[in-house]
């Protein structure tokens, strides 16, 4: 149905997200990473999702098909890195970064690998 949505921000040990968007179809997220602060090392089983960087610089691992380990793929302002299902990455803040997230809706489908917030293995926020 058309009409506002409720918007909710979720804080992070990293920062915090804003859902803007969540429907059976698609999220959008944007997501405010403090600077030196990183997500989880992780994958996602369905999940596909798109990142935008906004504001600030970022490190962007990508583990990517064919290849041993993960790559910094140094994400700029103005930059796009798109995600498929069960591609290992993580974000590391430089600066203060703001990140838009155009995604699947499967919220909870994080397979954690690595977290230095202790949350490895959960889908828990």
């Amino acid at each position: 149905m058309s009409g506002r949505v409720e918007v909710r921000h979720v804080p992070k040990p990293w920062g915090h997200e804003t859902i803007w968007a969540h429907t059976d179809r698609y999220v959008g997220k944007i997501l405010h990473v403090k600077a030196g602060q990183a997500l989880s090392v992780q994958y996602h089983e369905r999940k596909d999702e798109t990142v935008y960087l906004l504001k600030g610089e970022m490190k962007y691992w990508v583990q990517l098909p064919g290849e041993s380990r993960m790559q910094d793929q140094a994400l700029t302002t103005g930059q796009s890195f798109r995600i498929t299902p069960g591609t290992v990455h993580y974000m590391e803040a430089v600066t203060d970064c703001d990140v838009l997230e155009a995604s699947t809706p499967e919220l909870d489908d994080i397979v954690r690998i690595k977290d230095r917030y202790g949350r490895e293995g959960t889908s828990a926020p």
